[in-house]
This record gives structure tokens, C-alpha cells and sequence, in this order.
């Protein structure tokens, strides 16, 4: 394999006409350099925009934070529970723990591979069942931009009185029907960490249904200070709010949001094109036309039977090292294998790419076989576990070309066995 640049999963892209840092700099030479100022409210009004127009945005420092006072204004607290999809990032769950409150996990359909709406229902009858209590909230996950079924659970939230907090950190401009996700349930949850579809460095935002619950939301993530001249506070607040310079950032990035959406999408069908005819190897795509992927990042599956070189030495050594989004942060581990891994196949593919220069990664691994979750309520049918298992994530980012395709794909072919 020949020398060439790293790709990596997908990497933010500045506007050509630099208007990130334009932004800043007025930030700067303003002294606006708080969190709070023009480029908060400019894009907080882009955001709201983009999403319809209808509903009302707060820009804050993470989806992390987002997903937080979403569940918060929603009145979830010690000893309640949440209804959350058990295939996601961390960041779903773990606002849950917070709070005080208790994760209960809902397993994934195979269409989309997000929440099953069946299931959901039986999960929400057996809690009220073994409780006496109905869970305070729904979260479902816009999986690597996959649209959930939301039709049918806004229909089963509504049947039960449960609030929606749509995760759709993953999903920014992906839509079901048509309709942008996050502006269905109470609130929608938005990321623009440096990995997402646009950035502000670190970030996020909450879609709020009015100017009402943006308020209380904004008042939550300023420390919930209450109206006197001096600091008086009667609940406990936080400071969530988004910098004045890294909404500069977003303000840019906003005006081509449209362009990374259909470059996404376009190396998605590219890799869907080049791989039809490898065996063993399934792109994981929008399952019916309602569903509009933005393909954050594009997916697929390996067959267990598909042989991979250097797969007899997958798992034989322990990584030291950061992977994936870990920015550079590990604690490390002494055993190479956990009781809930990818194939050896999986791992071997990954290692193969990662030594032609291609960052590749697993699938999330489901909440419900996390060590810190082993005795969090979970309802299972063993699909995202065993998509875990054979799952895989390829670039797609805006810094993905053509020939980056081509060439992830021709290595892919090379890495297989016979």
C-alpha cells in the first residue's frame, strides 16, 4: 500500500469565503468574548431557520448539555426513569445518571437500527406495570444520521403522556416525511462538535417548541439567576451556554450546511455504487423514502464468514493508545477483549485500514452491555448487539473525495481473503 494523506472519519470544513473567521474576529474586536453576544443570537436565528422556523433555539456549549436540559425541563429527576435507545453514544444515557433518574434501554428495529416502536411500548407497560409509575421521558437516537420511526412513537408518547427529547445529535438535517428531525417531541437535541455535520469546535443547541421553554432552557444554562441586582438563586443551574466566539465559528458554517448535506449523501451512494458487488459486505441505507439520512457517517456490515487478512492476530494485543473520538484521552485496560466485542473480522478489517491510513471504527456498542449500565432495566432483541458485533464506520466528511472513496473501497477488496 502506497504513502498517502490520513482520512479520517469526518473532519469540519471551513466556507471558502472564510466567514468563520470573520465572525471571530468582529467577536473579538467587539470584546464580545463571553457566552453571549451577536453571533449566539445570529446563530441561534440561522438554527432557527434551518429547522423550520416554527420553534425556538438555544445555542449551548454540547449536545451533551442539550440532551441534559432537555430531560430537566421535561421534570426528570431522582428516582424516575427514561426511556432511552440502547444503540448510541454515551452522551443519550448518561444526562439520565445526572439527574439522578434511571436509563431504561430500548433495543433497535433492523430497518433503521434505532429505536423499535414495538418494544417501546412493551418497555413503558412493563414499567408502569412493575413501578406503578409511567417513565418521565422518551430519548430516541438519530443513529449516524438515520431518521427514527417518530411517527409511531409520538403516537405511543402521546397514548402514555410521556414528553419526547429527541436525540438527534447525529441527525443534524436529516428528516422524516420531510420534517426536520428534532421538531416533533418537546425538544431536539443538535451537535456541532468538531465530528459533526457542522461545527463550532465543541457545541450544540436545543430545539425548544416556544419562546417560553426557550427561556426557561437559556435560564437553566446560565446558572439560573433569578431577576434582582445582585445574585439570587432559588434552583440549580449550569453553564451551558455556547461562547460568542465559537458561534462565530457555527455563523460560517451555517452557509453550507446545504453543500455538506449533499456531499454526505453523495459519497454514500458512491460507496453503496462500489461495494454492490463485494460479498459479505452490506452499506447500511435509508430502508423506505421517508427516511432522510444526512449519512453522517456512512456504515455497513461484514458477514462472519468473510475471511480478513491478519485476522488469527485480531484482539492479540491490548491497545494503549486513543481510538476513534477519544481525543487523545484513554484509561487504560489490561485485557484486549471485553464479553461484548466486534468479530474478530471486524477488528482485523479495522486494523488493516487504520495501517493504509483510513480511520474506520465500530459501531457504538449498545448502552445496555456497558459495564457502568449492568444493572440499568433494558429491553432487548438482540438486534443492536448483534449489529455491534459485524458493524463498521467509514468516512464520509466534507474532506472525503472521490478518489478517497475509491480508495477505501479498493482497500477493503485487498484486506479480504480470497
Amino acid at each position: 500500500m502506497s504513502e498517502r494523506k490520513r482520512i479520517y472519519l469526518c473532519l469540519a470544513h471551513m466556507s471558502e469565503a472564510g466567514l468563520e473567521q470573520k465572525y471571530i474576529k468582529e467577536a473579538f474586536d467587539t470584546n464580545w468574548v463571553v457566552p453571549l453576544g451577536p453571533n449566539v443570537n445570529g446563530f441561534e436565528d440561522d438554527l432557527k431557520k434551518f429547522v423550520g422556523g416554527e420553534r425556538e433555539v438555544v445555542a449551548l456549549c454540547s449536545g451533551t448539555a442539550a440532551v441534559h436540559l432537555g430531560l430537566l425541563a421535561c421534570g426528570v429527576g431522582p428516582g424516575d426513569e427514561v426511556m432511552v435507545q440502547s444503540f448510541t453514544f454515551c452522551a443519550s444515557s448518561h444526562p439520565i445518571t445526572y439527574l439522578g433518574a434511571t436509563p431504561v434501554f430500548v433495543d433497535s428495529e433492523r430497518d433503521s437500527w434505532n429505536m423499535d416502536p414495538g418494544l417501546l411500548e412493551l418497555a413503558i407497560k412493563d414499567r408502569i406495570a412493575k413501578t406503578g409509575r409511567k417513565p418521565k421521558a422518551i430519548v430516541p437516537v438519530a443513529l449516524y444520521g438515520m431518521p427514527y420511526q417518530i411517527e409511531k412513537i409520538m403516537a405511543i408518547a402521546r397514548k402514555y403522556g410521556i414528553p419526547v427529547v429527541e436525540d438527534a445529535a447525529e441527525g443534524f438535517g436529516s428528516r422524516w416525511n420531510g420534517r426536520v428531525l428534532g421538531t416533533f417531541g418537546e425538544y431536539g437535541v443538535l451537535s456541532f462538535n468538531g465530528n459533526k455535520m457542522i461545527t463550532t469546535s465543541g457545541g450544540g443547541a436545543l430545539i425548544c417548541r416556544d419562546a417560553a421553554a426557550k427561556n426557561k432552557i437559556m435560564w437553566y444554562a446560565t446558572q439560573a439567576r433569578e431577576a434582582y441586582p445582585y445574585y439570587q438563586h432559588e434552583a440549580i443551574g449550569y453553564n451551558y451556554r455556547l461562547s460568542n466566539v465559537c458561534a462565530g465559528i457555527g455563523r460560517g458554517q451555517m452557509t453550507i450546511i446545504d453543500e455538506h448535506l449533499a456531499h454526505h449523501k453523495h459519497v454514500q451512494a458512491l460507496y453503496e455504487e462500489l461495494l454492490a458487488d463485494v460479498p459479505g459486505v452490506k452499506m447500511h441505507a435509508a430502508p423506505r423514502k421517508e427516511y432522510d439520512a444526512n449519512f453522517w457517517l456512512c456504515t455497513f456490515t461484514l458477514d462472519p464468514k468473510v475471511r480478513i487478512k491478519g485476522q488469527e492476530n485480531a484482539y492479540a494485543t491490548v491497545v494503549k493508545g486513543a481510538v476513534g473520538g477519544a481525543a487523545g484521552v484513554v484509561h487504560a485496560s489490561e485485557n484486549a477483549h471485553t464479553d461484548c466485542e466486534p468479530n474478530d473480522n471486524v477488528e482485523a478489517l479495522r486494523v488493516y485500514m487504520d495501517k493504509a491510513g483510513i480511520e474506520a471504527r465500530p459501531l457504538w456498542k449498545p448502552m445496555h452491555r456497558q459495564p457502568v449500565y449492568k444493572k440499568a432495566p433494558a429491553y432487548v432483541n438482540g438486534v443492536s448487539e448483534a449489529l455491534f458485533k459485524v458493524g463498521m464506520c467509514l468516512p464520509a466528511g466534507p474532506c472525503v473525495s472521490d478518489d478517497d472513496v475509491r480508495y477505501i473501497v479498493d482497500t477493503i477488496k485487498e484486506a479480504i481473503v480470497g
